[in-house]
């Protein structure tokens, strides 16, 4: 692992690590002794890792973690009382619930993701839990609002009845419990969630990066689509990916019945 930006108070050790495997960039959030909690660093980190993610040809899909046995916890409270905001302009939250990669980022949870760790989970394409997971916005049983994009999120995620549940009572809801509503993609044994989510991220990082990339910003951006515009905005994402070098590859490689090599042209 290499770090990416950041690093521990008093010590050498990055605050956030990132990997490089097959095409997926392993984003891992690294301050286990405080449940992964957010601090300015952390997030500066995060966001230089998914600006690496987006400007780096090689890197096709990501993968966002925490180190030990939390996700993360959500903002670093004694960080906070000290003056710091973990929110960074344009990116919001953690350097992410704000503006998310281009590219597509799969969630894989251990343990906690509650409050700001839910919304970077949320702000993600894909979730794999382990079935001891947790998942909550607690944010109302202090009297606050869960304002990093959660209330905007989960209703797009869940059922609506079940988002307003969640978020009005603020309790922790189980990975299975969230897997029931389709909320989490794949449900693993403790401690399998990082390689499963792995795993997923590799299936998305061998197919076309420019496929990949405008397929992501067609689901994401027709939601805010009429019907009558909604073919002819697609057509303008679509158009220069079928035109491109990787789309005639694609054909030619099934032709020849051989893996692709892809050039992301």
């Amino acid at each position: 692992m290499t770090e990416s930006s950041g690093a521990k108070p008093g010590g050498t050790e990055p605050v956030v690590l990132t990997e490089n495997i097959d095409g997926v960039q392993v984003i891992t959030i690294n301050r286990p002794e405080a449940r992964n909690a957010i601090n300015t660093a952390t997030a500066t980190a995060i966001a230089a890792a998914l600006d690496e993610l987006d400007s780096r040809d090689d890197l096709v899909a990501g993968v966002i973690t925490g180190a030990g046995r939390s996700f993360c916890a959500g903002m670093d409270l004694k960080a906070f009382l000290a003056g710091e905001r973990p929110s960074l302009p344009g990116r919001g939250f953690a350097g992410i619930v704000q503006q998310p990669p281009a590219k597509p980022l799969v969630a894989a949870v251990e343990g906690h993701a509650i409050a700001g760790g839910f919304e970077i989970v949320l702000a993600c394409d894909l979730i794999v839990a382990s079935d001891e997971a947790k998942f909550g916005l607690p944010e109302v049983k202090r009297g606050l609002v869960a304002a990093g994009g959660g209330l905007l999120r989960l209703p797009e995620r869940v059922p609506h009845h079940v988002a307003v549940e969640w978020a009005l009572t603020g309790e922790l809801v189980s990975a299975r419990a969230a897997h029931e509503v389709s909320l989490v993609n794949r449900l693993t044994p403790p401690g399998q969630a990082r390689a499963t989510a792995l795993e997923l991220a590799r299936a998305i990082a061998s197919n076309g990066p420019l496929a990949v990339r405008a397929t992501k910003e067609i689901i994401n951006a027709a939601r805010d689509w009429s019907s009558d515009e909604a073919f002819d905005r697609q057509q303008a994402i679509s158009e220069p990916v079928r035109s491109s070098e990787d789309a005639r590859e694609g054909a030619l490689a099934f032709k020849e019945k051989r893996a692709p090599v892809w050039k992301g042209r």
